[in-house]
């Protein structure tokens, strides 16, 4: 009885990590002061936050009326997300002359920039399992 005990117990702890592994989901959902152009998003990790690549990018049609996109199968861990309003819907980011955004931009968490966008610390938010945040582009 006891030595069966031990086995279930066993097997539970063997087991857990699988459950910690299960993949995850971020819905993100966009409020914005327009309704034309696409929203651009990139959702990114630590290590590509400052300059990388994305994990994962994704257009939402604005115009069409979308406002939201879920990016799956994420492994648990922080991220932090990046956007832009694409007012005139060319796909880059507009600046004037000084470099500065005429385009609406937005970071996770609502977080604000100093003279650059959010640092990755104001940015991040932890994800396990499914995940939403609203982010308000302006």
């Amino acid at each position: 009885m006891i030595r069966t005990a031990l086995f279930a117990a066993a097997a539970l702890l063997t087991a857990a990590p699988a459950f910690a592994s299960d993949p995850a989901s971020v819905a993100l959902t966009f409020d914005t002061g327009a309704s034309t152009g696409a929203v651009m998003v990139a959702l990114y990790d630590e290590a590509s936050y400052g300059g990388g690549q994305p994990i994962r990018a994704a257009r939402i049609d604005v115009a069409a009326g979308e406002h939201s996109v879920t990016f799956e199968g994420l492994p648990a861990g922080d991220y932090g997300v990046k956007a832009f309003h694409d007012l005139n819907g060319d796909g880059r980011m507009n600046t004037n002359p000084f470099g500065m955004p005429v385009e609406p931009y937005a970071f996770s968490n609502n977080a604000v920039g100093n003279m650059g966008p959010a640092s990755w610390d104001r940015a991040k938010f932890a994800v396990d399992g499914a995940t939403s945040q609203t982010i308000s582009i302006r």
